[in-house]
């Protein structure tokens, strides 16, 4: 797999994630000195040489990712979960809790991880939309999966397009599209819908529309909160300045803006 470009520490975490989903073979039979089988080698070889092929991410090879605790079923039909989407659930988590919010709404839910994770470690009931029937679907299984159902629900809908105007909600949280389009990715991530992926305006496009159109469908002092991409946060800043105060941005790991959230001014 090194000699694909996939690097050594990767590719070996990718090995022991296939070696457990199909051989059920873990860390654990390795401490205790059992042997890998020649049947399991074969089962392994196979899908090491489908994951080398095209460069499919070993997500989809294994159909599913682990995300703030939970595998999460995926498909080529949604983004694979992502540590730095980690770090926007955990910020709106906080907030949640410490407000005591009761609503939310997640924007481009895609498998349903952000909704599924904030039904499950809140009291909140999490209304997850998507332009895709396809990513909705994946997020139907995996609601269902962790036993939320009513607690995490779903509707098709290209942004706010199917949300009543009587409706509003504590918080929205949206990872949205932010790639700008034409931009070169690498071959793992081009198996990933492209939909969700590219947006127009350098990347700004999805936010632009959101915050603009946000505050008609959030409650009194009602939060919202992004994961941004690289080199955008500014931008994104000066857009939610016109309608949230308090606007803060948090940097990942890597010291890169990576969350941005404020609150309705009132």
């Amino acid at each position: 797999m090194t000699n694909a470009g996939i690097d050594e520490n990767e590719a070996k975490k990718e090995i022991k994630m296939l070696l457990e989903h199909f051989c059920n073979y873990s860390e654990k039979d390795e401490v205790l000195g059992r042997k890998i089988t020649e049947e399991q080698i074969k089962i392994i070889y196979g899908k090491v040489k489908a994951r080398l092929a095209d460069r499919t991410p070993v997500q989809y090879i294994i159909g599913e990712a682990y995300f703030m605790g939970e595998f999460f079923k995926v498909t080529p039909d949604v983004l694979i979960p992502r540590s730095e989407t980690e770090l926007l659930v955990t910020k709106a988590i906080d907030i949640i809790t410490n407000y005591k919010l009761k609503t939310v709404l997640d924007i481009g839910t895609g498998s349903g991880c952000i909704a599924c994770t904030i039904a499950k470690n809140t009291e909140t009931t999490v209304l997850g939309v998507d332009i895709s029937s396809d990513a909705l679907m994946v997020a139907l299984d995996n609601v269902t999966r962790l036993n939320l159902n009513n607690r995490a629900v779903f509707r098709k809908s290209d942004l706010f397009e199917k949300i009543r105007e009587n409706e509003k909600y504590d918080m929205i949280i949206s990872n949205p599209p932010y790639i700008p389009v034409g931009t070169e990715l690498q071959p793992e991530v081009n198996h990933e819908p492209k939909i969700a992926l590219f947006a127009e305006e350098n990347g700004l496009q999805l936010y632009r529309k959101i915050v603009s159109e946000a505050p008609k469908y959030l409650n009194t002092n009602g939060w919202l909160i992004f994961e941004l991409g690289i080199g955008e946060a500014q931008s994104v800043k000066a857009f939610m300045n016109e309608y949230f105060c308090d606007v803060n941005i948090i940097k990942d790991l890597a010291g890169i803006d990576r969350v941005i959230y404020g609150r309705l001014i009132a």
